[in-house]
């Protein structure tokens, strides 16, 4: 595992959503229930990517245009 400093946002959200799923005495691991917070780091983490691969495409695009 890369050190903190060179993680990205991304990946930090998601080391820290599997971190909580596996904490054994945490009470959803204990009743085989979903953890909800977890599910939300994930569900940012897949909305920073989302939008991370907007702005690379628009980026792209971009110096396509202005390269003609």
């Amino acid at each position: 595992m890369k050190p903190v400093e060179e993680q990205t946002l991304v990946e930090r959200l998601r080391i820290r959503a599997t971190i909580r799923r596996n904490i054994p005495g945490r009470k959803s691991v204990q009743e085989g229930r979903e953890d909800r917070l977890a599910n939300l780091l994930d569900e940012a983490a897949d909305r920073i990517e989302q939008l991370e691969e907007e702005i690379n495409q628009s980026q792209r695009c971009y110096v396509s245009k202005s390269g003609n």
